[in-house]
């Protein structure tokens, strides 16, 4: 990272401290630059024994908590040295950022302003808030305090690039475009600034990008997250260049750098899709009101397969809210499994029908909001087609979209993805396609389970042709013809932006990119059922 001039609020931290307090705040200071959290925590604990009401320490030690992921803990100690000194702008910024993290979103909010009130001119103040609100989705107020920290430090390349990423989620793709070769100008191998130029998509990489990238990618002391983070964009260069061998070459050793550094178990995910598949078994019985959740559509698929686009062409119509939602379905259930200290789906056995339907009006009481006055509000997600079983018990009138792709091609789209989280299953081909089948399997039992509330919506055929897609869709869902939904670049209104740069365009055929990876495909053809 480039340096940058010392903040007045940094300098001068351990006036008046004795010596050997000095020191061994010193040595908690090299320690947490280390990660060496018990050192630092035993060297604190020593300072705050010769010098008990020391604030700086104690801030500290609030930042050793939140890094071990206590954020109570984190709060508390935060909390007991504002008594002391309440207009401490970096203390009401830390305690802002483990309030957020345990949760407490209002509260952080307060304390984040509150440091930017009490130190305007403070760069990390207003990092911290826009952090915050783009973690929260909010973005204009995202782009509004990270506006003023890159007025406030021009050189730093995180916050450009922080700033990049709240633009694009906007749909400010030129403006985005920019701020990440702004980072770059300041440091020429910031990883998350090449992978944000190689997600928007808004132009080729030059041959100069490929050659930097290369070099970006020889420099020692880059991270191991960093170094997927390169490669990712390398391999999106080289696609660029026409050069599908060395892409596929470089993706699979980014996947399978990405593989060692997050935990997959493709056996173990398909026996418990086995066992949901089982629980599941037969057609839902009597219900309490077959009418519940009737203004509920979910829409349900793998990453990749364009579930995001499809909820933003029905964010056109008059009467669909597709505005962005919690995991409220998977809320539900989770906290139902805590409360029969059972997993699920080993209670689903025992629900009854009044158990379903206390579930549902749990997920209504939620989901709706007080000011919905549409006709239906979409659900969508690519983390929650295995709970769809449970969802249909649950709200006995809502609908399933089940939103399919070519296999191949949403395969290889997930593949030459890094996933901001979750998603593990796409970082090895074998798992991969282990995973498609495992989806393909029981979103085909939901659609033989549940006849006539299950529409199947293909991807490709929505770029095909547009109006007679939407038209079968509409009609599924028992809503009249609105042409708004085919202007995807209008309705950024409502829900994510999902690929920014696609959604400047209009709905189109694309050809498949799997074509262009020629043989380099087929053991994932094989794996598919494909050869």
């Amino acid at each position: 990272m480039v340096a940058m001039q010392v903040h007045p609020l940094l300098l001068g931290r351990t006036a008046g401290l004795p010596a050997a307090a000095r020191q061994r705040y010193d040595e908690a200071t090299v320690a947490m630059a280390r990660r060496e959290l018990e050192a630092a925590g035993a060297a604190l604990a020593d300072v705050l024994a010769m010098a008990p009401n020391f604030v700086e320490a104690q801030r500290l030690q609030g930042l050793v908590a939140h890094i071990r992921g206590d954020h109570a803990g984190a709060v508390a100690i935060l909390r007991r040295a504002l008594v002391t000194e309440p207009d401490n702008a970096l203390l009401h910024m830390n305690l802002g950022m483990s309030l957020y993290s345990g949760g407490e979103f209002a509260t952080a909010f307060s304390s984040l302003r509150r440091a930017c009130e009490l130190a305007p001119d403070f760069p990390p103040a207003w990092f911290s808030l826009g952090r915050a609100f783009q973690q929260q989705g909010r973005t204009a107020g995202a782009i509004t305090a990270l506006h003023r920290a890159v007025d406030l430090a021009p050189d730093d390349p995180v916050m450009h690039s922080l700033l990049a990423e709240a633009q694009a989620s906007l749909g400010a793709v030129g403006a985005a475009c920019t701020n990440y070769r702004e980072a770059l100008r300041h440091e020429p191998d910031h990883a998350e600034a090449w992978l944000g130029l190689a997600r928007l998509q808004v132009e080729p990489f030059s041959k100069d990008d490929l050659t930097r990238l290369q070099q970006a990618m020889q420099r020692p002391g880059t991270s191991p997250q960093g170094r997927v983070m390169l490669g990712f964009a390398l391999a999106r260069c080289l696609e660029d260049q026409g050069d599908y061998h060395a892409a596929f070459r470089t993706l699979r050793k980014a996947n399978g750098q990405k593989r060692k550094l997050v935990s997959w178990n493709a056996a173990a995910v398909s026996a418990r899709i086995a066992r949901i598949r089982a629980a599941f078994a037969q057609p839902p019985g009597e219900v309490e009101d077959s009418r519940l959740g009737e203004q509920v559509v979910f829409i349900a698929g793998l990453p990749r397969s364009g579930g995001g686009l499809l909820r933003r062409v029905l964010a056109g119509h008059a009467q669909v809210d597709a505005s962005e939602r919690p995991q409220h379905l998977r809320a539900v259930i989770e906290e139902e499994s805590r409360r029969r200290q059972r997993e699920f789906p080993q209670w689903t056995i025992e629900a009854t029908p009044a158990d379903w339907a206390r579930l549902g009006r749990d997920y209504l009481a939620r989901a709706v909001r007080a000011q919905d006055d549409k006709r239906c509000f979409i659900d969508q997600s690519d983390q929650d087609w295995h709970l769809m079983g449970a969802a249909m018990a649950m709200l006995p009138g809502a609908r399933l979209v089940d939103c399919r792709r070519d296999p191949l091609e949403n395969c290889l789209s997930c593949y030459r993805q890094l996933f901001t989280s979750y998603n593990e299953f796409s970082y090895d081909l074998d798992e991969l396609a282990s995973f498609w089948r495992d989806y393909d399997g029981l979103c085909a039992h939901w659609q033989q389970l549940h006849r006539g509330r299950v529409f199947v919506h293909e991807h490709e055929s929505l770029l095909a042709d547009p109006p007679l897609q939407l038209h079968r869709l509409l009609n599924f869902l028992g809503l009249d013809e609105d042409p708004a939904c085919l202007d995807v670049h209008a309705n950024r209104r409502q829900g994510a932006a999902g690929n920014t740069a696609r959604l400047r365009e209009p709905l189109r055929w694309q050809e498949p990119r799997a074509p262009r990876y020629r043989g380099k495909l087929d053991r994932l053809r094989v794996l598919l059922g494909l050869l």
